[in-house]
């Protein structure tokens, strides 16, 4: 296998993000560019560093007595797992096996030693085949002396990863002492330091290398000659008196600011109180409030959660708060405050995580804080002084209230550090399943502006909370569609507790399974069902009358459970199912008519459904792909050349030369430097695509040379070809098609039973009627809307107030109708090389037709993904159709109506002229 490939597999093995995959094609590029680097012995370093600066602009110097590279990546992109993708790499593509691990701190050093141990969550060579039956052996500081007796036999992997903790290091050479690693021992005839000294392939890696990149400890590991370092920290400087000192071995460097642009972190932001004015507030009512308001953040935070759980069929996460205090004693005070809070509802769900605890205290602290992440471990509240550093990894954190003083960038950035990773590992498209918060009334300006200084790593929204109100409690809520609730089966609802801070006045938000009478707001039909028994057979007959769905030849519709032979085998079935329970369910007195509960459940379904088929559409024969042409959009690119003098050495002659600017490879046609650029992405194909490759190379070079003469054309494009690349790429994209020679329909089901919608809400508001007139449309997603007679479902949510009018029209001239939730359809649509699900706004049947409708802004009518979700749905449509005609059922029409088109003097049919 070449190392390119070795390369390719192992991005696809570990499924590395783009810039752990970048930072792995960088050290492969290391690597071939200075061979050096892979011999042991006496080298050039000088002669290393010049071949490796013109492959890296940021490299200046190594810092250190062999070569060292620094790859700097923001906190939770995951430099654990780019330790494991650059260990296997130098050891399938180049034979290394001795690798030796540095932590800062005793938190990391347990942590990398879990992380590199089999069958643990984090494992960071899971899905490397290769480790599969004999993964690296692991030698740390605690068991080198009498693990590394075995390093003589055949027992041991040939790969080995010793780790150690740079900080048990440094406390051992205070005074000039040698460290304990470094005495002699009688293993293997010499001191396992120097042991590893002798090894002729051992590469250094140095996780959050900022941290102790200066100590003694450090220096004496110079000695210990390796081949190479790897340096991973996502702050590349070092703190002194005089300021931040820039690391000079940059050769990766990912910031915050990247991470948050490409989602692979939180999104920070800043909250405040509307109109909060500090100087209104001595400073213990501005802790309270403050504290008041995270807890109120929070509960609202869980259920978010709980509902963003259950919609997509994720674990719940279970949020909790990080209260960051002034010293020991005021983090104290703190726990016994937030304990007496809201009449002590927190007493129990609170710990302080500091240096004032210790022997049983501390385990019981370190014990639940190693397992705050746990939906069973009873922790809501984190209050800490300045422990929680680098190593503590969780992704549940989500509000952050800092009470202790500090500058304005100072607090944000120890503030955020801890709370950026994502709990499912990207964002979810949900605003509060996606944000970190920080509460700070009395720095909200201040934090504000210092975000938008022009360094600043990050940019921070903004939240404005209204003061406290008894409408803040908020329940998540599972809503059936009617005609389970018909049946007799009931909706769940979880919220914060009764007597939660977050409770007031008001009824609550009723459940599908608890709506009042029909004509009542929320109101569904009584359940037809009377008795348990009855209610318990209804239920098994439901369940396998949806079971059928997936008969498709047998029930093409829905409306063939209504068939007598298609009952009589659901009565069999159900009898089977109940024949256990027949001993406690069934007496003579209460055998129910199963003949005539089938009838009647088999009825409501069919009544109150809309039969939406499950098409799948297949490729036949040779798939192909490409890139339509379009015109380049160069309006942000205005790159200008560059002076930059490169040093080269001759590994024969050791005789140096000068360059001057020349990045790479000198090309003979400008737009060479941008096509060879472009076909280092996987999904360009030079061959296929040369026509489009060269053309939108032409319009780049055509741009730059309205600015720039030849030799500056050359500069540009020779130094920022990879800029240019990545930007056309992404434009590409846009752009992205693919057919196959042919397509098979398939049609799986014919009918799909209604999902369960969950929706948050709050508690203290009831719902309201879908008629009336919405004052604050800013509101509109978080109320809920009832009173339908039409609707599949006996409560709804609308995104917009054009939503709720089309509600209404939909309610006078429709038979039926509902908004569909996730995977209801399955329509799926191209954006890019992504294949997104879509969730149209609204289904609805007529006398005639059947139509899937999406009411959106007038401005983004034409959008690109708007267009695309229109044209997968209309295809979608279209198969529907065919297949409606096969039955002789209606036809399906894809409406997408302009907003202020939706009008209450129209006709629903009206409509049908935005097919």
């Amino acid at each position: 296998m070449t190392r390119s490939q070795t390369l390719h597999d192992i991005k696809t093995s570990l499924s590395l993000r783009p810039p752990q995959a970048e930072s792995l094609q960088k050290l492969a590029t290391a690597l071939e560019t200075a061979p050096a680097m892979r011999q042991s012995g006496e080298r050039d370093l000088s002669g290393i560093l010049d071949s490796l600066k013109t492959q890296f602009p940021t490299l200046e110097d190594f810092e250190r007595e062999f070569p060292s590279l620094c790859f700097a990546l923001a906190t939770g992109v995951g430099k654990t797992r780019l330790m494991g993708a650059f260990i296997t790499y130098l050891h399938q593509a180049y034979g290394i096996n001795n690798f030796f691990v540095l932590a800062p701190n005793l938190t990391i050093y347990n942590k990398l030693i879990a992380d590199f141990t089999p069958n643990t969550p984090k494992y960071v060579f899971k899905g490397i085949h290769h480790f599969v039956f004999q993964p690296p052996e692991i030698i740390t500081g605690d068991n080198y002396e009498y693990r590394a007796a075995q390093v003589q036999g055949s027992l041991l992997s040939p790969v080995t990863i010793n780790i150690f903790n740079i900080a048990k290091i440094n406390s051992e050479v205070r005074g000039g002492k040698e460290p304990r690693i470094k005495r002699m021992k009688e293993v293997l005839g010499d001191s396992y330091f120097n042991y590893l000294a002798n090894l002729p392939d051992l590469v250094m890696l140095m996780d959050e290398s900022h941290r102790y990149r200066a100590s003694a400890g450090v220096r004496s590991i110079n000695e210990l000659k390796p081949l190479f370092g790897l340096e991973l920290t996502a702050t590349p400087f070092v703190e002194t008196s005089r300021g931040p000192v820039a690391f000079k071995n940059v050769v990766m460097d990912y910031p915050l600011a990247r991470a948050m642009a490409d989602g692979f972190v939180k999104e920070p932001a800043v909250v405040t109180q509307r109109g909060f004015t500090a100087a209104a507030h001595t400073p213990d009512e501005i802790e309270r409030i403050k504290l008041e308001d995270g807890i109120r953040l929070h509960e609202i935070t869980k259920v978010e959660l709980i509902t963003h759980a259950r919609e997509n069929s994720v674990p719940i996460v279970k949020p909790f708060m990080l209260v960051i205090a002034r010293d020991t004693t005021h983090a104290a005070q703190l726990l016994d405050k937030v304990q007496t809070l809201f009449e002590g509802r927190y007493q129990g769900k609170a710990i302080q995580v500091d240096s004032s605890k210790s022997g049983a205290e501390e385990e019981e602290m370190i014990t639940r804080l190693l397992a705050v992440e746990s939906v069973n471990e009873p922790t809501e509240i984190v209050i800490h002084v300045n422990m929680l550093k680098e190593g503590w990894d969780v992704t549940n954190l989500y509000t952050i209230v800092p009470l202790r003083a500090a500058n304005a960038r100072t607090l944000i950035e120890q503030s955020i550090g801890r709370g950026l990773r994502l709990p499912y590992g990207k964002r979810t498209g949900n605003p509060a399943v996606d944000r970190l918060n920080i509460v700070a009334h009395d720095r909200f300006q201040e934090i504000i502006d210092e975000a938008n200084q022009g360094d600043s790593p990050i940019r921070l929204q903004r939240v404005i909370l209204d003061a406290p109100t008894p409408d803040d409690k908020k329940v998540s809520i599972e809503i059936r569609p009617n005609y389970e609730t018909m049946l007799g089966q009931e909706g769940r609802r979880e919220e914060t507790p009764s007597n939660s801070p977050l409770s007031g006045g008001g009824r609550d938000v009723p459940s599908s399974g608890s709506s009042p009478d029909k004509g009542r707001l929320g109101g569904v039909s009584t359940p037809i069902f009377k008795t348990e028994t009855e209610r318990e057979t209804a239920r098994v007959v439901a369940e396998v009358a949806a079971s059928y769905a997936a008969k498709r030849d047998l029930v093409p519709t829905s409306q063939a459970l209504l068939a007598p032979e298609i009952q009589q085998a659901i009565a069999i079935e159900v009898s089977e199912r109940l024949t256990p329970q027949q001993g406690t369910l069934f007496t003579a007195e209460n055998t129910p008519d199963l003949a005539t509960i089938v009838a009647k459940t088999t009825e409501v379904m069919v009544q109150q459904t809309i039969d939406i088929p499950r098409i799948l559409v297949n490729p036949t024969g040779e798939v192909e792909t490409g890139f339509h042409p379009f015109k380049l959009d160069v309006s942000g690119l205005h790159l200008q050349p560059g002076e930059r003098e490169l040093v080269g050495q001759m590994l024969r002659t050791n005789e140096q030369f000068h360059l001057k600017a020349d990045a790479g490879k000198q090309e003979q046609r400008l737009e060479d430097y941008v096509v060879f650029a472009l076909i280092d992405y996987d999904d360009i194909d030079y061959f296929s695509q040369k026509e489009i490759l060269y053309d939108l190379a032409g319009q780049m070079v055509a741009h730059l040379r309205s600015y720039l003469s030849e030799d500056e054309a050359h500069n540009v494009l020779n130094k920022d070809r990879r800029l240019i690349a990545r930007e056309i790429h992404a434009q590409m994209l846009k752009h992205f098609w693919e057919r196959a020679s042919g397509y098979e329909v398939q049609v799986s089901r014919g009918f799909t039973p209604l999902k369960t919608c969950n929706f948050t809400a709050n508690a203290n508001q009831p719902p309201s009627s879908y008629r009336e007139t919405v004052l604050e449309t800013s509101k509109i997603k978080q109320m809920l809307f009832a009173g339908f007679e039409k609707c599949l479902y006996p409560l709804q949510k609308f995104d917009s107030d054009t939503e709720r009018r089309f509600a209404v029209i939909l309610e006078r001239d429709a038979q039926k109708w509902f908004k569909p939730v996730k995977g209801q359809f399955q329509i799926y649509y191209k954006l890019g090389t992504e294949q997104p699900e879509y969730v149209p706004d609204f289904v609805a049947e007529t006398d005639t037709a059947i139509l899937v409708v999406e009411t959106k802004a007038k401005t983004d009518m034409d959008s690109q993904e708007v267009q695309a979700k229109a044209n997968a749905a209309r295809r979608w449509c279209q198969h529907a159709s065919t297949y409606a005609q096969e039955q002789g059922t209606k036809p399906w029409h894809y409406l997408l109506v302009p907003h202020d088109e939706v009008r209450e003097d129209y006709k629903l049919m009206d409509f049908l002229r935005f097919q």
